[in-house]
């Protein structure tokens, strides 16, 4: 196991605590601890497998399966492009490429300054607003193409005050 700081092995084991008398306490586990530090390193995992008896391969497991679980530490500001049906037939890949393209990362990476980080999400239930955009919780409707960029520069110009 790779070395976590005293505080955080003390963090973690309290949150563990909080759900012992629970007969599945994994994702609440998973979301606390998702919730305080942004991500669910393998270091982590392991030590909550230690704590809780659950095999590292089932918590690795749920934690690669569920999108809203990261392994890695996302940005300031996560960009969720919605790609479900809706979204898609007018034009949200089109969208999530321009982000791709203006940021220099793919859906599922952080940008080189660690400002922002892209997810392409499956079916909000947006659509009556596709194709819709969220920025930590701020919903864009019916973005087009043409204003990624300004999104974009809206959250740099928040970041030079």
């Amino acid at each position: 196991m790779a070395k976590l700081q005293a505080e955080a092995i003390k963090q973690i084991t309290e949150i563990v605590e909080r759900y012992k008398n629970e007969e599945t306490p994994m994702m609440m586990i998973l979301s606390d601890v998702q919730n305080e530090y942004g991500y669910i390193p393998l270091e982590v995992q392991e030590l909550i497998s230690s704590l809780t008896g659950i095999p590292v391969s089932e918590i690795y497991g749920v934690v690669t399966f569920y999108s809203f679980f990261s392994l890695t530490p996302k940005g300031k500001y996560v960009i969720g492009v919605c790609l479900g049906t809706a979204c898609y037939v007018k034009g949200s890949q089109l969208v999530i490429d321009k982000f791709s393209d203006l940021l220099k990362i793919k859906p599922g990476e952080t940008s080189e300054d660690g400002l922002f980080t892209l997810d392409a999400l499956r079916c909000v239930g947006a659509c009556a607003i596709a194709p819709a955009v969220s920025i930590n919780g701020k919903v864009y409707p019916m973005v087009q193409v043409g204003q990624v960029e300004s999104i974009i520069n809206e959250y740099r110009a928040k970041e030079a005050l």
